[in-house]
């Protein structure tokens, strides 16, 4: 289920309706030009559900382990990867049973029907193209200059970081998200679909046909999906801002996460702040 918007004519998703709503962001959303790659147009058109599929993952650290449990939980199959090879991934597939295997990136890519991609940011350009063509590609990264290097677009925040895989990947569908939730809370807030406790997870993405399949993944992994808008808006839940991982933490209580509903994510949202205008 997609809830709320951020960026203007964003919506949500309802049985199939668009519902468009006033709220305005503190900026407004960049379109891109007709030429654009990053234009759903230019891809390839899905029509397929991603109930009882295969995710592929270009990465098995603690945000694609915690998602591949999530997935198999669900009874999706899952073919993991990571940059040190497939054998060193043998606990984990066994840990996970019959519906997992590991496998090199280019092979996760080319298996997957969604695709993952939750590595270092500084390894972004290192992720398949071709298998990625007109496929959806969830893009958990956030930017940690000490870890990743200075990136001069991200310093200057003329881009976002799943901006800057979108234009790496011009024929997939990128979608921005997982990223802004600390993984055992990722874990743990699952809750299956109409629970009163349900949490949301922020998306954002250019392509509406890729965040409705990213959001009926969410559902099956135990979350509702709240669309920020474009990947443009993808700043408002980056590293350090108010909708950044302490959205599902009261006060400093880590050890006991909270639920996110769609009212506190879009409180913490409307006040995300660029990182120019933080003290």
């Amino acid at each position: 289920m997609l809830t709320g918007p951020v960026a203007p004519c964003a919506g949500r998703l309802v049985a199939g309706t668009l519902l468009v709503h006033p709220h305005e962001p503190r900026r407004p959303a960049a379109r891109a030009p007709p030429d654009s790659p990053h234009r759903s147009e230019s891809r390839r058109p899905r029509a397929r559900s991603t109930l009882m599929t295969t995710i592929g993952l270009i990465g098995a650290g603690n945000i694609g382990s915690t998602v591949a449990r999530l997935a198999v939980a669900a009874g999706h199959d899952v073919v993991l990867s990571n940059s040190r090879g497939p054998e060193t991934l043998d606990d984990l597939v066994a840990e996970l049973g019959d519906h997992a295997r590991a496998a090199t990136a280019q092979e996760a890519a080319e298996a997957g029907d969604i695709v993952v991609v939750t590595v270092p940011l500084k390894a972004y350009r290192e992720v398949p193209e071709e298998p990625l063509r007109g496929k959806v590609v969830i893009d958990t990264n956030n930017y940690y200059p000490e870890r990743d290097g200075h990136i001069a677009e991200l310093d200057d925040e003329s881009t976002t970081t799943s901006e800057l895989l979108q234009a790496h990947l011009p024929e997939s569908s990128v979608v921005k998200g997982f990223n802004n939730i600390y993984f055992e809370h990722l874990l743990s807030l699952a809750r299956p679909s109409g629970a009163e406790d349900r949490s949301v997870l922020a998306i954002a993405g250019d392509d509406m046909a890729a965040k409705a399949e990213v959001a009926e993944l969410l559902d099956s992994l135990g979350y509702d999906a709240y669309d920020v808008g474009p990947l443009a808006e993808g700043w408002r839940y980056q590293r350090d801002t108010t909708a950044y991982a302490g959205v599902y933490v009261d006060g400093d209580d880590w050890e006991h996460p909270r639920p996110a509903t769609p009212e506190l994510l879009a409180e913490k949202l409307a006040a995300a702040q660029r990182y120019r205008d933080m003290a």
